[in-house]
This record gives C-alpha cells, structure tokens and sequence, in this order.
C-alpha cells in the first residue's frame, strides 16, 4: 500500500524576492529538522533579475543603473543555473520538499519539474519539451518557454521553476536568458491563439500538474493571511 504524501500549498500572490528568499531559507530550515511538511509556494515577483551561484555577471546587456531605473531589481542567489527574469504574469513554484523522502535524485527531480511544465503548456495545446543538452528548462522548439533553477542542501529543495504565462518579454532583451545565447523566449499567450483565463486559474493549473506529476495525496491549503507574518 503506497504511503500518502502530503503537501502544504501556499498561495501567496505577488512577492518581493527578497522576503520569498528569507522564507524559503526559513522553512527550508524547519523542512530538514521535520518541523513542517513539505511545502509548495505559489507565486509571482515583480520585475526582478537573479544570477545563480557561478555568478556570471556577463550575461546581463547593461548597467544594473539602468535595470533600477526601468523599475527592477538584481539579486545574487544560492540557485543553480544563470541570469533569469521574474516578473508580473509569470507562473512561479517554489518547493521546499525532502527529496529523501519521497526517494528522489536531483536528476530526476529536475527532469519531474520540467515534466510539471510540460503537462502545463499540452493543457492549451501547445507542445512543449526539455531542452537539449546544455539546455535547462523547458522549450517550445527554439523558443524558451519555462526556466528552471534549484538548491538543494541536506536533501531539501528551494528555488525551482518559473512558467510563462504573459510576462513582458522586452525584459528578457536586456540579458542572455539562462546564459543561452541566440534563442527567444516565448510565453504561453505568445504560443496559443484564444486568450487566457487569469493568472490566478493557469497557477492553479500549474499546480495541479506539480501535484500529479509527483504523486502527492494529501494536499493542504494553508490561508494566506498568515503566511508571512509566521515567518
């Protein structure tokens, strides 16, 4: 008989990356010392560029003056992967889960976080797939569609997945996105004809993928008016 695995869904709306940062460090915390359970947060940023851990600098086009000025922010993380950009209409999921536990390697949680945005973008008809070799993420042929950046420390993931939905893509102008040169970046109103239901039913959507696609059975809605003033 198959152990439930349960999962605490946090729903959040938008975040600044900084706050999420602090709470994801917070809970990854009380993840590895059996405090919480796992936890999945759902939400969005405003316009923000992240460098991962190698630091590579090179691949943002301008002066991080002028990323201020057009209202964004920079921050250097712990994650895998390069530069990325979150923003408004951007799907984003944040797991913070014991890859122990539930009997994952990284190689195969990563693969499984592709598989969820997969799942995403087949629900409008749009064929999505991993990237090639030296490619993270998930692509609509040439055309980057989701970005994928974990940390994983004492088995417990943080950071994770980013889905586009309808963000501005001028942001992405401004740097090699995930440190691949020559390739767009698409969204998911970009790849289908009729228009979109909300944000709000596409991140639900997203995270019933995320829920299937690791086999979570007993899922829980924490409430939204206390969740960072918890933490």
């Amino acid at each position: 008989m198959r152990v439930p695995r349960g999962l605490e869904i946090w729903k959040m709306g938008i975040v600044n990356y900084s706050k999420a940062l602090k709470l994801q460090e917070k809970l990854s915390s009380d993840r590895k010392i059996h405090q919480i359970t796992d936890t999945l947060l759902s939400l969005q940023h405003p316009p923000t560029y992240t460098l991962g851990k190698r630091r590579t600098d090179h691949n943002i086009l301008i002066p991080e003056a002028e990323l201020k000025a057009m209202g964004a922010e920079l921050h250097y993380t712990q994650r895998g992967g390069d530069v990325t950009f979150h923003g408004p209409h951007q799907a984003i999921l944040y797991p913070i889960i014991s890859l122990r536990d539930i009997g994952l390697g990284a190689r195969t949680y990563v693969e499984k976080l592709e598989s969820t945005m997969i799942e995403m973008a087949s629900l409008y008809g749009v064929k999505a797939c991993a990237g090639q070799s030296g490619e993270t993420g998930v692509w609509v042929g040439e055309r980057k569609i989701g970005a994928i950046g974990v940390r994983i420390n004492s088995g417990i993931t943080s950071h994770g997945l980013a889905f586009n939905i309808d963000p501005n893509l001028n942001y992405f102008k401004h740097i090699v996105p995930c440190g691949i040169a020559d390739k767009e970046v698409t969204s998911l109103q970009k790849e289908v004809e009729e228009k979109l239901p909300s944000d709000e039913v596409i991140h639900e959507q997203l995270i019933d993928c995320f829920v299937r696609t690791f086999g979570y059975t007993n899922v829980v809605y924490k409430d939204n008016s206390s969740m960072l003033s918890d933490y």
